[in-house]
């Protein structure tokens, strides 16, 4: 009976009908459920196969960019920035290479306190400051610039997990102190901040380069890919300057402003025959390599950048224009007596009555009477024109950062006391560089050239502002002034012929005159054949002398004996000692 049902029951499972009838377990769901079922996921398989073509077929260029991003670098290359040179080849500025360390700060939190503190000792910070540069939520921080490669070393030695470095370069400035004002100084970012390294940065920089590497993610160069452009390294630039006379000229400078408890002072040293800035010197000055501690009196150029009233050194423009003008004669003969002279509701005078005297001199005595007198002869245009024909009140056009214009006003505006005091140089003013190059015209014979810091062997052109006779005439009144019997006896030079004019300016503060000085000094030699030119400025001189032939002809005197020997200069006197008067003239304020 058993077999029997049995075969019963396959054969009615093979006919269609169910092995058991019990109404729980009986199918209820319909028959085009299965072919929905079916009919998504074959959308669905043809979805991801339509995702798949897309991906693989349109988007290709776009997943590889973003796939490339995870793990490919672009590295810039630095170009190394130009050498500054002196005239003669002597480096005065070049880039030593160095490296700036880098962290992924979430790795490098990660190391043992005590290599935490060793790599801070190296840093030259505190482990405080630090754990402060790691605290970020960048993937990527410097920790220092431009560390020196030895320093380098040690660290990587400390062998700390997110710690690497980057190739840049540091500038270096082998004359420091001497040349700080002319030479300028960079940034971290290698980019000129002040002298010629801000004036030239576009020359000198050169252009970087850059190659493509695959990183790591702790940021090691695992290969490289392609190098996308070489580096192009900056040009050198010669510089105008001689070095040998920038030592001379600064060394000079800084004896005087100590001997006179002064506040400041500048000097500039000019080539007569090329225009080229053979020195210039400021104090107080600073070490170009180490700038932690500067101010701004120190980064002050103060031979282009400060103005101050040139005093009598402006007397030779207002002689040299009468005498061009056909108004007086060398041999003119001008009363001064009784040293005063009233215009107006105003007074001026001279510090010795000197009575009649002839126009020589009155430059050599340093007569404000005398030069009033003769300015007041002429119209107020001749004398603006003269003036502004040798650049006061026009910007220097020396491609030098903060080169200042001065001051010249319209001459229509001025007062006949306003052209009598502007003839002696007061109610004018000037930068030292500018009335530097005015004597141009003086040694020159009626020239004046441009102005250049660049190494030049080109002739200059010059343009004409007075006649040769007049410029040698002037000449050789300057020659007396800076004589025995003249204002500057002490700027001398044994062996060689020099002329000059001394200056003393009281000082302008809000608008009023105190009892504070300015001592120039503007000359060249050998007055045969002038060569070069030295301008001459200490301000606020303290120890008791403050007339310019006290304090600034003596510097004048040591910087052109020295410049000339060392220009091989042939010497044009045969005077080898030179005796200082007891009283020598003072000029006048």
């Amino acid at each position: 009976m058993t077999r029997i049902a049995s075969r019963t029951s396959r054969t009615a499972a093979g006919k269609g009908v169910p092995f058991v009838s019990s109404p729980v377990l009986e199918t209820k769901l319909p028959a085009w459920r299965s072919r929905v079922v079916l009919f998504l996921i074959f959308a669905a398989f043809l979805t991801l196969a339509g995702r798949a073509l897309w991906l693989q077929g349109m988007s290709t260029d776009f997943l590889q960019k973003q796939g490339a991003s995870r793990y490919a670098r672009t590295l810039e290359l630095p170009a190394t920035r130009g050498k500054i040179t002196d005239r003669n080849g002597q480096v005065l500025a070049s880039s030593i290479p160095v490296r700036a360390v880098w962290a992924i700060p979430d790795d490098v939190l990660e190391a043992p306190k005590e290599k935490l503190q060793a790599l801070a000792k190296l840093l030259d910070m505190s482990e405080r400051e630090l754990r402060g540069k790691l605290d970020s939520d960048r993937g990527f921080v410097y920790l220092k610039r431009q560390v020196e490669l030895d320093t380098v070393d040690k660290i990587l030695k400390l062998g700390i997990a997110g710690i690497d470095t980057r190739k840049e370069y540091k500038r270096y400035y082998p004359e420091g102190d001497v040349m700080a004002h002319v030479v300028g100084f960079t940034n971290v970012e290698d980019k000129g901040q002040e002298g010629m390294e801000l004036a030239f940065q576009k020359t000198l920089v050169g252009v970087t380069g850059n190659r493509r590497v695959i990183k790591d993610r702790l940021g090691r160069i695992v290969e490289d890919i392609e190098s996308v452009r070489e580096p192009h390294d900056g040009k050198d630039l010669a510089l105008s300057i001689d070095s040998k006379i920038q030592y001379i000229a600064f060394s000079a400078l800084k004896d005087a402003v100590e001997l006179h408890k002064a506040k400041a002072g500048g000097i500039v040293v000019l080539d007569a025959k090329t225009g080229e800035v053979l020195a210039l010197a400021n104090l107080p000055t600073y070490n170009p390599n180490n700038r932690s501690v500067l101010t701004g009196a120190q980064l002050r150029n103060r031979v282009l950048t400060d103005t101050f009233e040139p005093g009598s050194t402006l007397k030779p423009f207002t002689i040299a224009l009468a005498l061009e003008n056909k108004y007086i004669t060398p041999n003119t003969m001008i009363q001064t007596a009784p040293g005063k002279l009233t215009i107006g509701k105003a007074t001026i005078g001279d510090a010795h009555a000197g009575g009649l005297m002839s126009v020589s001199q009155v430059i050599e005595k340093s007569s404000n009477v005398g030069t009033a007198k003769i300015a007041l002869q002429m119209e107020s245009h001749e004398m603006w024109d003269m003036f502004t024909s040798v650049g006061f009140g026009q910007q220097p056009k020396v491609g030098f950062p903060g080169a200042v214009a001065g001051r010249v006003r319209p001459y229509k505006s001025w007062r006949p006391i306003e052209q009598a005091t502007m003839s002696y140089g007061h109610g004018i003013s000037v930068s030292l560089l500018q009335i530097a190059h005015a004597y141009m015209i003086f040694a020159r014979d009626g020239e004046i050239i441009p102005l250049t810091f660049q190494r030049s062997t080109d002739q200059p052109i010059g343009q004409r502002v007075i006649s040769e006779k007049t410029a040698r005439a002037t000449r050789g009144m300057l020659e007396m002034a800076a004589g025995p019997g003249g204002t500057a006896p002490q700027a001398q030079v044994p062996g060689y012929r020099v002329g000059g004019k001394t200056g003393t300016a009281y000082k302008l503060e809000k608008g009023q005159y105190v009892k504070k000085y300015v001592s120039s000094f503007v000359g060249f030699a050998p007055v045969s054949d002038p060569r070069i030119i030295v301008a001459v400025m200490i301000d606020e001189p303290s120890a008791g002398k403050h007339y310019g032939g006290q304090v600034a002809a003596p510097i004048f005197s040591a910087v052109t004996a020295n410049a000339l020997r060392a220009m091989n200069v042939a010497p044009d006197s045969s005077i080898t000692n030179i005796i200082i008067p007891a009283e020598s003239a003072q000029e006048n304020m």
